[in-house]
């Protein structure tokens, strides 16, 4: 199942006009400017997987609810069969797999995330959201940017760390990378 960003940002916009609450208000509880919340309702800043689950947390719903415009229906449990995740296109270096869309009330956010390679040789543009995050490589090689420093992660290692610092991932070696994250 694929998500377009535009109709995320459609369903964003109309729970908070139902809802009564201003930009302003959005903004000051993402810790945000008001300008850059504007930039995401207009399409022209892509909004972090984590931004999305506070939406949601602020509007009360499931990020399942923002993601596809379907309610969740499990409570106890969530399969997610291999590929069949919802498809998030938010951000042109990463491509996001939600692992666990139809579970109300999660703690977390499960994702499997695929990185493919630069081209142009340029460092991947820095994010930065409320919580902590943690991921593991389950294919390539991938260069995590963290506050100053630079960490390479090959199959099978693991980060987890404060996601309120600054951060970017990047495929090396010419090939994409694959790994689960997930988002506390």
């Amino acid at each position: 199942m694929k998500s377009n960003i535009r109709d995320i940002i459609l369903r964003i916009i109309e729970f908070r006009e139902i809802t009564g609450i201003s930009i302003d208000e959005m903004a000051e509880y993402l810790h945000i400017t008001s300008e850059q919340y504007r930039a995401y309702e207009n399409g022209d800043a892509d909004i972090p997987a984590s931004m999305l689950c506070e939406i949601a947390h602020k509007f009360n719903v499931d990020l399942s609810l923002l993601l596809t415009g379907k309610d969740t229906k499990m409570h106890i449990f969530s399969v997610t069969r291999k590929n069949q995740g919802v498809i998030v296109n938010r951000r042109k270096e990463y491509k996001y797999e939600n692992l666990a869309f139809n579970l109300t009330h999660k703690k977390a956010e499960p994702f499997i995330v695929t990185v493919d390679p630069r081209e142009d040789g340029t460092r991947p543009s820095d994010n930065s959201h409320l919580g902590q995050e943690f991921i593991y490589v389950l294919e390539g090689l991938l260069k995590v940017y963290i506050n100053n420093n630079e960490i390479i992660l090959n199959e099978g290692d693991s980060m987890f760390f404060d996601s309120t610092y600054e951060h970017a991932m990047e495929a090396l070696e010419g090939k994409k990378a694959k790994f689960l994250d997930l988002l506390v």
